[in-house]
Parts: C-alpha cells; structure tokens; sequence
C-alpha cells in the first residue's frame, strides 16, 4: 500500500472573475522511500498539490490518504493530530519563530510531535545539519542559508515519515542549495521516508527518483528523470 495516494483530486476556487481551476484530476501514488519532485512554472498547481498533501487545503473533489488516513473525510481534530505525527514541512520563507534560539525552533518541532527524546533529538538534528555551534544565536543573527537549514532540521527532528519541502533552495546560493538537497535526500534513502520537493528548477528534478510534471493544475508526466537519477553533487545551476 502507497504512503501516499490521491485519487481524482481537484480544487478550485470561486472568484469576481469566475472558477479558477487550480487541480484537475490527479492521480498519485508515492511511496515510503520515494525522492519526489513535483516540477512545474508558477500556476501550474505544484504547491496547490503540496498543500493538499499536508492537510493545509482541501480538495474540492477526489481523494487523499496518507499513511491510510482519509484526509478528504477526516475531522478537524483528525487532520490536526496528522499534521502533528505524519507531516512535516520545509518552507521557502522558513516560518522560524523570531522569540526562539535556533535550537529552540528545532526543538519545538520534535515536542508537538510528541517525541519523548525533543531535547536529544533537537541537538542532534542541528549538529547533523552543521548549526551545532549557532543553537543559541535567534534567527535575526543566521544568514538565510542558516535559518534554512534550522527550518529542516525542525522538519527532520519530528520524525514524521512525509517531508514537504517548497521551493527549499529558491532563496539560496548554490552551495548552500546543494547541502540542503543532500540532505533532504538522505531522508528518503533508509526507505521509511517519503520527501516531495517542489520546484521550477528542471536542474534539480534530475536528483529524483520520480519527477511528477505539472501544467495548468495536471499532471503531463509522472517517471524518473531522463537519464535515471544523479548524485546531488553534479547538479548546476
């Protein structure tokens, strides 16, 4: 059975000018283990995707399950205790909270998903990321590569088995980016993972085990990269 699978799913929205089709009918299974980019321009119904995927949205037709939770029947309750234990997410303005040191922004995310070990595992996640040394400077004091790199060690400290990351390098130098992707890779290699990347960059969609290709909220390809996937290191851009 697929961590992931989305049935039929769409969404729209009323507005002055009429119905805007944001989605139409996709179909999708990831699974645990899978290295996803959803690769798409601007409105072409990629983050609409990932925000459905993590229960930030709801979709206006088909069906969503997620580790064999109904997301398109669940309660309020329901999808707020899955955000809490089965996804977590990696986003591209980095959503840390000014008032908390580094370290406390990673901890944070290891203590609602109600990891006995938080404080542990916090350390341990901002030592894997290279920030061991900058647990307590708060995020005025790190470059945006830092305070990106806080943002998924926070994602990666829940343990949570779906990683949603959103344009996670678009703000980034390219070394910094490449040490991001590697990382967001790992995450899916041990097979208990499943990491959905969102992207515009054809570049990046080369590291992936699956590229789902999206135009005007459909998908027009779902498969492995031409060529079969590349170690991070080669990418450029």
């Amino acid at each position: 059975m697929s961590l992931i699978s989305l049935a039929g799913v769409g969404r729209s929205f009323d507005t002055v000018a009429g119905r805007v089709v944001a989605l139409a009918g996709v179909d999708l299974e990831v699974d645990a283990g899978d290295l996803a980019v959803l690769l798409g321009p601007s409105g072409s119904g990629k983050t609409t995707l990932l925000n459905l995927i993590g229960a930030l949205d709801q979709p206006t037709e088909g069906r969503i399950e997620v580790g064999g939770r109904d997301l398109t029947t669940a309660s309020r309750r329901e999808l707020f205790a899955y955000r809490r234990e089965t996804v977590s997410f990696v986003f591209q303005t980095f959503n840390l909270f000014p008032g908390l040191t580094a370290l406390e922004n990673v901890r944070f995310g290891a203590d609602v998903a109600g990891r006995p070990d938080a404080a542990e595992e916090a350390h341990a996640m901002l030592e894997r990321v290279g920030l061991a040394d900058r647990a307590s400077h708060f995020p005025a004091q790190l470059s945006g590569g830092e305070q990106q790199r806080v943002a998924i060690a926070r994602a990666l400290a829940t343990g949570n088995r779906v990683v949603l990351a959103d344009e996670p390098t678009g703000e980034l130098d390219y070394r910094t980016g490449i040490g991001i992707l590697e990382l967001l890779a790992e995450q899916s290699a041990d097979g208990r993972r499943a990491v959905l990347i969102v992207t515009h960059n054809r570049e990046i969609a080369r590291m992936a085990d699956r590229v789902v290709e999206l135009q005007g909220g459909r998908v027009v390809r779902d498969g492995a990269p031409d060529g079969g996937a590349v170690p991070v290191a080669s990418l450029r851009w």
